[in-house]
């Protein structure tokens, strides 16, 4: 069973309220007006950890299942989406933990989707993508997905902990190793990350 996002109050906008008081109500038109805004979404945030598509569509789905069934519970902490994508990282981590242990070759990498797209005609994205890619792949198994959840999906250290049952330091050094080795990896396109808005 996948543990959500923790269940906090939230500052919303009214058509987000309004939304959610429906679906906590039952209205089956509302809930399906939310999976169809949201779903693509969620998939793709699973697809950062499983690669094949069918099962990412799966996952994403039991993630609406989840949420309909605890909806009359659940609160979102900063904004719709962003609770959803959430519970499709616990969707994709619950699985791995259980198929996969999370086996250095079947943790795919992608390149943060903040990436300006009009960086292309000053600095070569695909060029960049490609470094990047390399350079996270060459992260140790758990020292990389600590990144990815850090980077990718903005969790936070006591986040990180709990979702691999390691310690907040255990995370915090693994964070270190991580940038460390991107770093010397990257040193050439330090200038660009930071333009760009990634940080290491």
């Amino acid at each position: 069973m996948q543990t959500d996002p923790p269940i906090r109050k939230v500052t919303a906008t009214d058509d987000t309220l309004l939304l959610l008081e429906r679906v906590r109500s039952g209205d089956r038109l509302a809930f399906r007006g939310l999976f169809k805004a949201h779903y693509p979404d969620v998939c793709r945030t699973i697809h950062r950890y499983i690669a094949d598509p069918g099962l990412t569509e799966d996952l994403g789905q039991e993630v609406f299942v989840r949420f309909w069934q605890k909806r009359e519970r659940i609160e979102v902490s900063s904004n719709l989406g962003a609770y959803l994508r959430r519970m499709g990282v616990n969707e994709a981590l619950g699985y791995l933990r259980k198929k996969t242990r999370f086996q250095a070759d079947e943790l795919p990498i992608h390149l943060p989707g903040h990436v300006a797209a009009d960086a292309d005609e000053q600095l070569g994205v695909n060029e960049l993508q490609g470094r990047i890619n390399t350079a996270v792949a060459k992260l140790p198994a758990r020292c990389r997905l600590v990144f990815e959840l850090s980077r990718y999906e903005e969790l936070s250290n006591r986040e990180i902990a709990e979702q691999l049952d390691i310690s907040v330091k255990t995370v915090e050094n693994q964070m270190t190793k991580a940038l460390k080795t991107l770093r010397v990896e990257l040193s050439d396109y330090l200038g660009v990350l930071a333009l760009l808005g990634v940080g290491l």
